[in-house]
């Protein structure tokens, strides 16, 4: 992956969302949510599409999903996932009439394992245990 890409997907969330991106990333959302429980492939778990986000000339769309199981039944769905792109952008384009249809990146979301975090953090905190290296990241994470 070159630098650019690397890049572009870090920022990704940090994207400008005007009204029609937002509804594009929308409507993807709900395709792909719709679609990719229908894949026939085995090494697709349970995936929830928990977000999109696509580029301001809407020639790139990020799909930020959530996978269930141990890390090597995530990384299967990851694989899965990726594998199935060309056939979830044509269904897409079944479904979206644009001049161009995005190409897509699947990130898994790990916006629900942040929030454990902090959630044992702050128990931690609340019982007593709590030390300012736990507080700052220092033994937990």
């Amino acid at each position: 992956m070159d630098d650019v890409t690397a890049v572009q997907r870090r920022y990704a969330w940090q994207m400008p969302q005007g009204p029609r991106i937002q509804r594009v990333g929308e409507e993807f959302r709900e395709i792909l949510a719709e679609e990719i429980p229908k894949l026939k492939d085995p090494r697709i778990g349970f995936v929830t599409v928990t977000g999109v986000k696509v580029t301001a000339d809407l020639r790139r769309a990020w799909v930020y999903y959530t996978a269930f199981g141990d890390d090597k039944e995530r990384a299967s769905t990851r694989a899965g996932l990726r594998s199935a792109v060309p056939r979830l952008r044509g269904l897409i384009g079944k479904q979206v009439r644009m001049k161009f249809l995005p190409e897509l990146a699947f990130e898994e979301d790990a916006t629900l394992e942040q929030a454990a975090r902090i959630d044992r953090l702050i128990a931690r905190l609340n019982a007593g245990e709590g030390t300012h290296e736990d507080a700052e990241g220092g033994s937990d994470g």
